[in-house]
């Protein structure tokens, strides 16, 4: 009886030191310092043991109403995959004016047991404080924890005061790590009417409550001039307001899990969004701020930094009359105009859709942010009389734009309309080539801007296939090696693709990388054509040499007919998927094998033929293999459609990858003759 009374107190007391666990900064126990790994998630590098993020509106007589967003983080780091959430990055706003957001209290330690199971701490220090312009609006301030170590504990807690008040970051309630607890708090004066906008797919419920509220003020009476800011006149006064309070408290996130081709799965994780709606101040008129998407686009083409810069055009004048002489076609004119301007331009690697340097003199200098590059693109076709217009983009590390809002995009390319329909152009892409985008910015939808202020939707994934046209003749040795030559061609985003990997790499590093995904096989003779020259497909030739592809049973030979070239592994395994299929682009893939039957040697039997289809037109399969004469003629098919499929087709994708997979290593097989 003692033995059972004492183990049920041992319990109550590991669950009493459980619930009452110490969240205080600088509290770290050495409980968390010694797990192992995550209780309910084993595989997890990291997880995040605490997040409170609290925000809330202060007055001052200068500033009027501004934000303050405390954040205070804990995390365990279970391994050295794990150290990337060592390191911490905050975006920083800034306007054209003094007007900024800055980090304040700043304070952060790594914890971990000594060899005497003594807690260290290790502070971070300034000079693992860095400050980092990406765009003319953002500033980041970067912070890797020192002494990081597997099975250490870092924390560290800082404010942002903000005078952007209808410009509010998302609160993140979810991770590729499990969050044991997360607590928010978002108070705004009754002034500020915000709506919520909740995404992913972990329930959870805003509780929402309201409080009044004092702020003591300096100097007294108070107006409010027309933005409804406070003006001050006379001696000390108390600023009275009724307080809206929105919380989430949170335990036991799970993590969100990489699935093949999901594109950002941020875009799918949980989190909370508040817009400004509108704001009413006693005294003044109702300002509103919830917008629709034309409000949007009309504002963003006002400002000067956009709208100004598409009517420049004095400064190309004279190159583009010079460049355009005796071109009458408008295909001729575009394809002359892009790689004119892809030619002498560099992106800085900047973002943003309003100008950094200016369209003018980014012209002179030769290079430039996004906006800085496309929008001289535009204003360039504009001027030859071609139909173009800005495609406000946000890339994929950026989200979807959930609700009207400028925060929403980060990027600006240009649309086109031609005879044969809308081309989408990227001059900041080297690779690239008329029609096509780099994967990043293929992220579901644009806002195509015209002239006049109006907007609409335009999908930003290509609407003609990526091609890869193979033909492979294959002969079968004594020693039962294979040999053979490949020809390939690659257009579209393949071969946007193979120019983004192979243009710098010399003979040895290019055969090594394409060995690496050969299977085994041995190349020789590779040659590449068109890499550098963009409108051509580009060309791969090689020759091979595999060991694996005919074994010797019984005196038949059991060859695959694809040799290195089938598909070994679905990237579709889990049984069930949360998110939907992002292929980024429509595709097809086409093989022509011919094989030479070895001498003394005939068919037994050949794999039957087979067409598969996925869903309505998404996708389909065709294998169809045939003897003629001392040749085996294979032609396999693969196409995918559509370049998003719902995550409700998922199990038909995977059973389609399954029969294609089974089928493509099925054998042929040959007997002696």
């Amino acid at each position: 009886m003692k033995s059972n009374f004492l183990t049920i107190l041992a319990v109550l007391c590991f669950v009493n030191t459980s619930i009452s666990q110490n969240y205080k900064f600088g509290k770290v126990s050495k409980e968390e310092l010694l797990q192992k790994e995550h209780p309910t998630d084993p595989t997890a590098d990291a997880a995040i043991l605490y997040r409170e993020i609290h925000t809330e509106f202060q007055y001052t007589n200068n500033d009027g109403f501004y934000m303050v967003t405390d954040v205070f983080e804990r995390v365990k780091i279970y391994n050295k995959e794990g150290f990337d959430w060592a390191s911490k990055e905050v975006d920083l706003y800034q306007s054209t004016s003094s007007s900024k957001d800055e980090i304040i209290g700043l304070k952060a330690y790594t914890y971990y047991l000594d060899g005497n199971n003594k807690i260290e701490e290790v502070k971070l220090k300034n000079d693992g404080v860095f400050e980092e312009k990406t765009t003319k609006y953002i500033h980041k301030t970067k912070f890797t924890m020192p002494d990081v170590r597997e099975g250490c504990v870092i924390e560290y807690k800082y404010s942002i005061k903000s005078p952007f008040i209808s410009n509010i970051d998302e609160f993140r309630l979810q991770e590729t790590i499990p969050v044991e607890k997360i607590e928010i708090r978002f108070a705004s004066p009754e002034y500020f009417v915000f709506k919520t906008h909740q995404k992913g797919w972990v329930p959870y419920k805003v509780e929402s409550t309201s409080r009044d509220r004092t702020i003591a003020l300096a100097n007294s009476r108070s107006e409010y001039d027309r933005y409804g800011n406070m003006t001050n006149r006379g001696g000390a006064r108390d600023f009275k307001f009724k307080e809206d309070i929105y919380t989430i408290d949170l335990t036991d996130v799970p993590a969100m899990k990489e699935e093949s081709y999901a594109g950002n799965i941020d875009n799918y994780s949980t989190g909370l969004k508040f817009e400004l709606s509108y704001v009413d101040f006693p005294g003044s008129s109702m300002k509103t701020y919830s917008t629709t998407w034309e409000d949007v686009s009309k504002g963003i083409y006002k400002v000067d930094s956009f709208g100004n810069e598409l009517d420049k055009d004095n400064y190309f004048e004279d190159d583009l009359n010079s460049l355009l002489n005796g071109v009458s076609s408008q295909e001729e004119k575009v394809n002359k105009i892009f790689s004119f301007v892809l030619n002498k331009m560099t992106w800085n690697r900047y973002t943003g859709y309003y100008t950094n340097e200016g369209v003018k003199e980014a012209y002179k200098k030769g290079s430039g942010n996004v906006a800085d590059i496309n929008l001289m693109l535009i204003a360039m076709l504009r001027k030859a009389n071609i139909n173009a217009n800005p495609v406000l983009v946000s890339t994929k590390d950026n989200g979807m734009p959930l609700f009207p809002t400028r925060n929403g995009f980060n990027y600006v390319i240009a649309a086109v309309e031609l005879p044969q329909g809308m081309v989408l152009l990227d001059a900041t892409n080297k690779e690239a080539e008329v029609g096509v985008l780099k994967p990043s910015i293929m992220n579901w939808q644009g806002r195509l801007i015209l002239k006049d202020g109006t907007s609409s939707w335009v999908p930003l994934s290509p609407q003609t296939h990526a091609v890869k046209s193979s033909m492979v003749n294959v002969a079968i040795k004594p020693d039962m090696t294979v040999t053979g030559v490949a020809k390939n061609r690659f257009t579209g985003n393949y071969a946007l693709k193979y120019r983004a990997k192979y243009k710098s790499l010399n003979a040895d590093a290019t055969r090594k990388a394409l060995e690496k995904d050969a299977n085994q096989a041995e190349l020789s003779e590779v040659n590449f054509e068109n890499l550098i020259t963009l409108g051509e497909p580009v060309a791969l030739d090689y020759e091979f040499e595999t060991f694996g592809a005919v074994e010797d049973v019984a005196g038949k030979l059991y060859l695959s007919p694809m040799v290195f070239m089938a598909t070994k592994e679905s990237p579709f395994k889990p049984e069930t998927r949360l998110y939907p299929i992002d292929f980024g682009y429509p595709m097809k893939d086409r093989y022509i094998f011919n094989i030479a039957l070895p001498e003394g040697y005939k068919v037994e039997s050949l794999p039957e033929n087979a067409v598969y289809n996925l869903g309505t037109n998404m996708g389909s399969y065709r294998y169809l293999i045939s003897q003629a004469g001392n040749n085996i003629q294979l032609s396999v098919e693969f196409s995918i459609n559509k370049s998003y499929i719902a995550a409700e087709e998922y199990g038909n994708l995977k059973k389609f990858f399954e029969l294609l997979i089974a089928k493509e290593n099925e054998k042929v097989v040959l007997s002696k003759a």
